[in-house]
């Protein structure tokens, strides 16, 4: 298959597990992504060529640099000594002593195979132990601690794989070469990441000086940062890629405030569009593990070695003696800092460190690098147990997510699923605690306040120059209020909402008919205008009864030939505004009249004798009369002159910049009030920024 048509399907299969994702809430959608490469496998025959030599640079850099990147800086580095143990001594130790297991526990795997397929399973899914410390509250110093070596831990399990790789590869390994090479390795990569990022930077100061700052060349500079340092890293230095780019993340994190040139702007666009690389490339690398799932586990069942229960039972043991070892050694880690640095204020617990044990599901990083190991070796015999090696890996990283997965509803029931990269896009929008404390409102109750602080501003400040916009701008935040209270109220108190716009509706209608058919009798209209309003009533009539569940209501119609009707249906099914000005002024006319008619008649309707107003919703009502309180200010504009126009597009902008503020004000009333904390604040804030950049780029675009 042609490689562009793969992307485009594993792309599209990115997209559809992630709307599943949110219907089956229960799984992981990383679980789901490697269910539908699976299928795609089995059922199509879907089968991905992959070159081991581009496969690293592809999906390990960028998602090592992107890591990089969101390195914190405070609690972490309090704590650099034990994250960077933890991320090098254990992820070395579990090497070590699970190399050693697993060549005992699958005799026919060389000791080489044994230290690759353990070290690629050394590094843990960072997104997917912040996941787990937000359920369950960690002691602060163990959450730092997994948390900061879920960061770092992917570098050194990488390192140790490519030299385990490499002594498989070439049959040649001596612990004094490669202690050697691991230290050059190690120190040059360190120190081409920190060169080469601060040329970068360097780079980006020397555009800004000259007055270069085109935003989308400074994403895309960013963008190709991390592909670059690997490549010279690797090629040019012989040094370790991984380790490089680790650290030029790092680096720029750290040097944010020297880059003159790093405006809003481009700050916003960097960060959204990572989020949307490691957004594909993670959902790719889990299909791509359930593609290449089938034919490992073919390899390997039909294999007279290995059986299929030996071969999962392999898998268990290996996923059973990693966790094992995080156990003990986060045990060991409490112990310390209890007993001998009193940083630790609690006594080691056993539940703690099988909980920070069980953070360590493997992802992203796992699959990308055990994809990556050759078919052959020197000589060009086939790599020993390839398909045994890639089995274990996919199926460690499934049962760390299912494990994670199970275990979490049983220690903190219904706070959600497990997170991992591949869901990390949405998650960074909602992440927010705020909503758990009891006198705190939610978000929805929080926008509701917001957007009605707004239109009570923009009715105070309407004048009759600014009736039509103030009344498109209202109909909009009345959309957006309606949507959040079908969310909010439960099934009953939503149809009771529907049945009260449907009735509402009804009258409505009813009320424009009797006006339209009161111009038609005085001769105010013609027989076109009102055949094709009377026809237009008639369908939202229809729709109406179908809502309700009743039968649809015929109305009569003026008598008409069938030769005239069929003429006039066709002008009413291709009115594409060619009709004489005669028929266009009438059906304004309709339109101004009409609404008037439909809000007096909801009027009349609720004031009177045998109806309680009390039994409609104040906002229905609300909603209605400013709908046809737009559509009255649309006609009396309609064919207004070119300079109006702009006017009206100018008062648009005006008054939308007043209703943010509005809801900027509303936002500090309501952390004042303390109905909401910071970090909810903060959250409106951002949305309210993002629609305030959204309004300003259409008004510059409009403009240009």
């Amino acid at each position: 298959m042609e490689i562009l048509e793969a992307v485009l399907i594993l792309l599209g299969l990115v997209l559809v597990s992630n709307v599943a994702s949110h219907y089956i809430t229960a799984v992981p959608v990383s679980l789901l992504q490697v269910a539908f490469g699976v299928i795609i496998a089995i059922l199509f025959k879907f089968k991905i060529d992959l070159d081991t030599t581009w496969f690293m640079l592809l999906f390990v850099a960028p998602l090592l640099f992107n890591d990089g990147r969101d390195f914190p800086k405070k609690e972490l580095w309090k704590l650099r000594g034990p994250i960077f143990e933890n991320a090098i001594l254990l992820v070395f130790l579990t090497t070590i002593i699970g190399g050693f297991f697993v060549s005992w526990l699958v005799p026919s795997m060389p000791l080489g195979v044994s230290f690759a397929l353990v070290a690629i399973l050394s590094p843990t899914d960072p997104v997917a132990v912040q996941s787990i410390s937000k359920r369950v509250k960690l002691p602060k110093n163990i959450l730092h601690l997994v948390s900061g070596e879920s960061l770092i831990n992917d570098a050194s399990g990488l390192i140790a794989f490519k030299y385990a790789i490499a002594a498989v590869v070439t049959g040649y390994f001596s612990i004094s070469k490669a202690a050697g090479d691991f230290v050059y390795m190690a120190i040059v990569g360190l120190l081409a990441g920190m060169a080469l990022m601060a040329g970068l930077i360097w780079l980006r100061n020397w555009l800004h000086s000259i007055n270069f700052n085109d935003a989308i060349f400074s994403v895309v500079l960013q963008i190709l940062t991390p592909f670059v340092i690997y490549v010279i890293a690797e090629d040019f230095l012989h040094a370790s890629g991984v380790i490089a780019v680790v650290t030029a993340g790092i680096f720029e994190h750290l040097s944010e405030k020297k880059v003159r040139g790093q405006t809003p702007e481009i700050t916003l666009l960097t960060n959204r569009t990572w989020d949307i690389i490691i957004y594909c490339l993670n959902g790719v690398v889990f299909l791509v593990l359930g593609i290449e799932l089938p034919v490992a586990m073919h390899a390997v069942f039909k294999s007279k070695i290995y059986g299929t229960f030996a071969s999962l039972g392999y898998a268990f043991a290996i996923w059973f003696m990693i966790l094992v070892i995080r156990v003990v050694w986060i045990i060991g880690y409490q112990s310390f800092a209890y007993y001998v640095t009193k940083k630790e204020p609690k006594k080691p617990k056993f539940s703690v460190a099988l909980l920070a044990g069980l953070s360590g599901v493997r992802g992203a990083i796992t699959m990308a690098g055990v994809l990556s190991v050759p078919a052959f070796i020197d000589g060009g015999k086939a790599f020993p147990d390839r398909s045994l090696m890639l089995f274990i890996a996919a199926s460690v990283i499934v049962i760390s997510l299912v494990a994670a997965t199970i275990t979490l509803p049983l220690i903190a029931p219904g706070k959600g699923t497990l997170e991992t990269r591949a869901s990390v896009i949405d998650e960074k929008e909602n992440e927010d605690n705020d909503e758990d404390a009891p006198e705190y409102v939610s978000y929805d109750v929080a926008r509701l306040y917001l957007m009605n602080s707004a239109i009570a501003n923009l009715e105070n400040n309407k004048t009759e120059d600014t009736q039509r916009a103030v009344f498109d701008i209202i109909t909009d935040y009345e959309v957006d209020i309606r949507k959040i209270q079908y969310r909010l109220h439960d099934r009953a108190e939503t149809t009771q909402t529907l049945n009260e716009m449907l009735a509402l509706r009804r009258v409505a209608l009813n009320g424009i008919r009797d006006a339209v058919n009161t111009l038609y009798e005085k001769g105010l209209i013609n027989n076109d205008s009102y055949w094709i309003k009377s026809r237009q009533l008639n369908q939202q009539e229809y729709l109406l009864s179908q809502a309700a569940g009743d039968r649809q209501t015929f109305r009569n119609m003026p008598h008409l030939s069938f030769f005239s009707r069929l003429i006039r249906a066709i002008k009413v099914w291709q009115w594409n505004g060619s009709e004489s000005e005669a028929t266009k002024s009438d059906l304004r006319l309709i339109q101004k009249v009409g609404s008037q008619g439909a809000i007096n008649a909801v009027k009349k309707f609720l004031n009177s004798k045998d109806i309680d107003e009390r039994d409609f919703s104040a906002q229905t009502v609300h909603f209605l009369i400013v709908h046809y309180e737009r559509q009255i200010q649309e006609a009396q504009s309609f064919g207004d002159s070119e300079a109006e126009e702009k006017e009206y597009e100018r008062q648009l902008i005006t008054l939308r910049m007043q209703a943010l503020e509005a809801e900027r004000k509303a936002i500090e009333v309501l952390i004042e009030n303390n109905h909401i904390g910071p970090g909810m604040g903060l959250k409106l804030r951002q949305s309210v920024n993002y629609e305030e950049t959204i309004l300003l780029n259409d008004y510059k675009h409009e403009n240009e």
